[in-house]
């Protein structure tokens, strides 16, 4: 099911998308942010441009236990940097935020000031690695991109989450969506990426394609170039995937119970 406000119980696993633009947020919307939660533990993943003001409307900064970053894009990581200054500029400072990040890819969103040098933890994982944040199994892919990107699939409570970072063409997609119950996907371009990005980038028709040879159980669309018609992006992706399709907007949460 797919809500527009928060009405899911704690023990079941549930995304909030705080923003789903691409490249920059586009005027009141916010890049690729996405809280996780499963049976109390929150995980942000990819705290890209303008997610914290979006993030602070529900939780406090320190009511998140982890972050986990596909990549180290701006519009994935930049906002890490005002989440630990929220963490760290208060009365009661909140204990250190563990960071999951491939190697270099936070680096310089942390060197930014030195405020926040004790606010954080920064574990970093190899594209390919399976680990564990809280109550989520985390496996990893490597797919391709302008710089190292990482596929992430989360598991917790038997239900799955797949999510591709950015990413162009790569059969590991399959391998990462499989049976997802919800595949996060993104989708620059609607019908077409330009040459020049096309082993980099995908469009929604691709993200359609993908989710039906994975044979997830849902589409949504995600980091959409400000630009794109997300009506043109669910109708290019509906040519191959005849599941329900959704594209990413700020506030929108989905139950994947």
């Amino acid at each position: 099911m797919l809500y527009d406000t928060e009405v899911i119980g704690r023990q079941t696993m549930r995304l909030t998308v705080l923003g789903g633009c691409g490249a920059w947020p586009a005027a009141g919307q916010a890049c690729s942010g996405y809280l996780v939660e499963h049976d109390g533990f929150r995980l942000l993943v990819d705290p890209g441009y303008a997610i914290v003001p979006r993030l602070l409307e529900r939780i406090t900064a320190s009511e998140v236990d982890a972050v986990l970053v596909s990549h180290g894009h701006p519009d994935h990581c930049a906002d890490l940097h005002p989440l630990l200054r929220a963490r760290v500029l208060v009365e009661v400072p909140a204990p250190r935020l563990p960071v999951y990040a491939l190697p270099g890819a936070v680096d310089r969103v942390l060197a930014l000031d030195r405020t926040v040098e004790e606010a954080h933890t920064v574990r970093t994982f190899a594209a390919g690695d399976g680990f564990e944040i809280g109550p989520f199994r985390v496996d990893t892919w490597e797919l391709p991109h302008f710089l190292p990107n990482a596929g992430l699939r989360l598991a917790a409570g038997g239900r799955v989450l797949a999510y591709t970072g950015d990413t162009g063409p790569s059969r590991a997609i399959i391998e990462l969506a499989r049976g997802a119950d919800l595949f996060l996907a993104e989708a620059t371009y609607a019908e077409e990426v330009p040459a020049d990005s096309a082993a980099y980038l995908s469009s929604a028709r691709q993200a359609g394609e993908a989710a039906a040879g994975a044979d997830v159980g849902r589409l949504l669309l995600t980091h959409l170039q400000p630009g794109t018609a997300p009506a043109g992006a669910q109708a290019a992706a509906h040519r191959a995937y005849r599941g329900e399709i959704t594209v990413a907007h700020g506030g929108l949460v989905v139950d994947l119970g």
